[in-house]
């Protein structure tokens, strides 16, 4: 089951399919491809640049680039300089750039030179930072180190290509839906431990397959299946720099690719996108892969309905290098399930004291395995909280069936209490969802007087005038009193972080603050 031959250290596999087939093309984007064997030379060029520029091994480099090809190299050269990797959004605001840097002693940044007079500007508060290498992206300017001169020139250094797995080789920042971002401490076993025993014989990924990937490539799922999976197995992809229906169903059209990963939003598109049109077809496509948010099982049905595609879906998380449970192609399914744990993985559902719970009933998931996290990054309390005994303690909230899959209900601290009865925000999202007139929504806790909070429900409409009354009277028809919303709020769109998950906080505050004002 476990194909033990994809988990070897970052420089083996390289050199494995330079060797086996380099001339096949590894990545593509818009801005063209790269092959094996080019990723095999420009990889080791760039990694004994980087120890040129001073960075040693165990240095963090911060990748802070849009979705493309040179992302991806640039993640293998981090690796090949012994170093460790630090993906930073290239949408990230000032303040987030700054801390990212800052807590993660970033030694090197790799941007674009549209970015340079923006890196600049925060130098002087990021002490560690002594280079900047610059991806051509059209602007031409800034005083950096250019980086297609390093890629394609002979260092004076060679690659450390260094044959341990078990230290540092990522340090990923989790989506900050409470609070503040923790650096994710992952080391490449654990990642590549995830396609030895989820993507390839679940997935059954393999060097035949062609990915079309849009996911967000500094989020640790992106980072796990559509860079380092892709390389593990040998298979091609192709990168878009951000998600559009339009592209994607262009791209999809051309029968190129065999699986799909996305995020349930992106699902929701393409199927709204298509609604009607039944000349648009999914052509080639053996498998759709969603993880990163609860996928409705409306959704999961409707698409399959539509496509005739599988979409499996799967719960996983940062510190667990990406997958915890995944469902498979074959077999039965529940669907509205994260599926089945992952092969090799330990998993509890666990009350307050830590006992656990009869089937069917909601506690705490745990997780231990070969791929739960190092631990935080400077951060030896939250490391000691989370990690307890071995078993990593998910903060998910979750249930189990008596054929053993997997419901994740909510999380510890978006539970709602409602005058001391508990509400999951995802089972009265789950029936919202549900109405015509719905194209998205989230629920939050807000403040009452007596109750001590009540759920908030913020819609997106399909309609130009919506009824929040009807969309009321089907939570009362589907749900119990105390779980119906106290009120209903129409938005223009959900805040989700590049996984897809609600940013819960951003509603509450937007909620406290009209109720403020």
């Amino acid at each position: 089951m476990l194909q033990t031959d994809l988990i070897a250290p970052i420089p083996a596999l390289i050199q494995r399919h330079a060797g086996e087939r380099g001339s096949k093309t590894a990545f593509e984007d818009a801005a063209g491809k790269i092959s094996y064997g080019e990723l095999a030379t420009r990889t080791a060029n760039l990694g004994g640049h980087f120890a040129d520029l001073g960075v040693r091994a165990g240095d963090t480099v911060a990748i802070f680039l849009p979705n493309c090809v040179r992302w991806v190299e640039t993640c293998f050269a981090i690796a090949r300089a012994g170093a460790v990797s630090v993906p930073i959004s290239y949408d990230a605001t000032e303040s987030e750039v700054i801390y990212r840097l800052q807590d993660a002693a970033c030694s090197m940044v790799v941007t674009t030179d549209e970015r340079f007079e923006f890196v600049e500007a925060i130098r002087r508060q990021c002490p560690a930072l002594t280079n900047v290498v610059l991806v051509e992206r059209g602007a031409r300017t800034g005083l950096g180190v250019r980086y297609d001169e390093l890629a394609s020139t002979t260092p004076r250094s060679v690659p450390r290509d260094s044959l341990s797995m078990q230290e540092p080789g990522f340090i990923i920042y989790t989506s900050g839906t409470t609070g503040r971002a923790k650096g994710v401490l992952l080391s490449t076993h654990s990642m590549l431990w995830i396609s030895a025993s989820c993507w390839a014989p679940i997935a059954m990924l393999s060097e035949k397959d062609t990915i079309l990937s849009a996911l967000p490539l500094f989020h640790s799922y992106a980072l796990n299946l559509s860079v380092l999976s892709v390389l593990a197995a040998g298979a091609s992809e192709y990168i878009m720099e951000k998600f559009s229906t339009t592209e994607a169903l262009r791209l999809l059209g051309t029968g190129r690719f065999t699986i799909v990963p996305g995020v349930p939003t992106m699902f929701h598109y393409l199927l709204e996108a298509t609604k009607g049109k039944s000349d648009i077809e999914l052509k080639g496509v053996r498998l759709a892969i969603s993880a990163g948010a609860i996928m409705p099982a409306t959704l999961n049905r409707e698409f399959e309905s539509r496509f005739g595609i599988k979409l499996l879906d799967g719960y996983g998380i940062t510190e667990t290098s990406t997958m915890v449970t995944m469902n498979w192609p074959m077999g039965g399914r529940v669907l509205g399930s994260c599926g089945l744990p992952v092969p090799g993985l330990s998993v509890r559902i666990v009350d307050l004291a830590g006992n656990d719970v009869p089937f069917g009933a909601e506690g705490e998931l745990i997780v231990r395995g070969p791929n739960v996290m190092i631990g935080y990054h400077n951060k030896p309390e939250e490391t000691a909280s989370a990690l307890r005994n071995g078993w990593y303690h998910t903060g998910d909230l979750a249930k189990s069936d008596e054929n053993g899959f997997l419901t994740i209900t909510g999380r510890l601290k978006e539970l709602i209490i409602r005058g001391g009865q508990n509400i999951a925000p995802a089972e009265i999202e789950e029936v919202v969802g549900g109405c015509e007139q719905v194209v998205d929504c989230a629920v939050v806790g807000v403040p009452h007087q007596h109750l001590g909070e009540v759920p908030a429900l913020f819609v997106v409409s399909r309609v130009a005038l919506p009824d929040g009354e009807a969309i009321l009277a089907h939570c009362r028809k589907h749900l119990s009193s105390y779980k119906v919303p106290e009120a209903v709020v129409f938005v223009g769109e959900i805040p989700r972080t590049g996984s897809g998950k609600i940013i819960r906080f951003k509603l509450r505050e937007a909620f406290e603050s009209k109720a403020a004002g």
